[in-house]
């Protein structure tokens, strides 16, 4: 999981709202505009859909073992 983490936030460790792999993946999942959403909305959607994006995480480390 953490694997894919270091990979996807390439750049924008400290920043991962800046990171346009994940205002990509957001965009496609949530429908929010990637050049809108902010540091606090990044967050938010983390937090409210944490759950979701674990299993996402387990099933790319799945597949990255292949």
């Amino acid at each position: 999981m953490i694997r894919f983490l270091w990979r996807s936030t390439r750049g924008y460790r400290l920043t991962p709202w800046r990171s346009p792999y994940l205002l990509w993946r957001i965009e496609t999942y949530w429908g929010l505009h990637a050049e809108r959403i902010t540091a606090a909305e990044f967050w938010r959607f983390s937090w409210q859909h944490r759950s979701e994006l674990v299993r996402f995480l387990r099933w790319a480390d799945r597949m990255a073992q292949g």
